[in-house]
């Protein structure tokens, strides 16, 4: 895992995550409620195949003529796609795809080789499978926790959809099955090892609460 000085990392070969302040962060927002995340939520970009893949990508506040210049060089003449996980992570999709208009036919939600969406169907969200990088992206279904763990999303971010957070757990229930080493989260720090087994950790407290 390697760190450049604009706080973008290699996470494996290809595979970058930067983190950047959202905009509608509230440092006052009750414990556990809707609004409760922490300022800094992460982007990953991902050399698939076919694309180069954003996946909810929110440009730095800082910095952010010396970041588009390092995107402009991880993309170079391919096409790009940007992906969202859910409606809310839509972000800056807008203003990239109109950076890198011309490259594919489709700039956000056209899924290139070496992508696979896991659709979690009834909670409004897609998580992405990124098979040679053995790693899950996941929007708001699942945080990172203190200790390198990670946590089913609390109830109160579950207003809008059908599902419970038991019933989000299960949805997720098929994800175990595949070989991930990597869980690569919106909001908190990433997992980076034993990806699968701190996943099936994370389901099974949230289906025995």
């Amino acid at each position: 895992m390697q760190s450049n000085d604009l706080g973008i990392v290699q996470l494996t070969p290809g595979l970058f995550r930067w983190e950047a302040a959202h905009p509608d962060w509230q440092p006052e927002a009750q414990p556990g409620s809707s609004a409760d995340w922490p300022r800094m939520v992460g982007s990953v970009l991902y050399q698939a195949a076919g694309a180069a893949t954003l996946i909810d990508p929110l440009l730095p506040g800082e910095d952010g003529t010396a970041f588009l210049s390092w995107l402009d060089g991880q993309v170079r003449d391919r096409p790009v796609s940007i992906l969202t996980t859910t409606r809310w992570h839509r972000r800056d999709r807008e203003e990239l795809a109109e950076r890198y208009r011309g490259r594919s036919n489709r700039a956000w939600n056209a899924v290139p080789e070496g992508v696979v969406p896991k659709p979690l169907r009834g909670a409004s969200e897609t998580v992405f499978w990124l098979p040679d990088a053995a790693a899950l992206v996941f929007g708001d279904s699942l945080l990172g926790v203190d200790g390198g763990s990670v946590e089913v999303c609390p109830e109160s971010w579950l207003d809008d959809v059908p599902v419970d957070r038991a019933g989000l757990a299960g949805l997720m229930g098929a994800l175990i099955e595949l070989p991930v080493e990597l869980l690569l989260v919106s909001h908190g720090s990433p997992v980076l090892r034993d990806g699968r087994a701190e996943l099936a950790h994370a389901l099974r407290r949230a289906r025995d609460e």
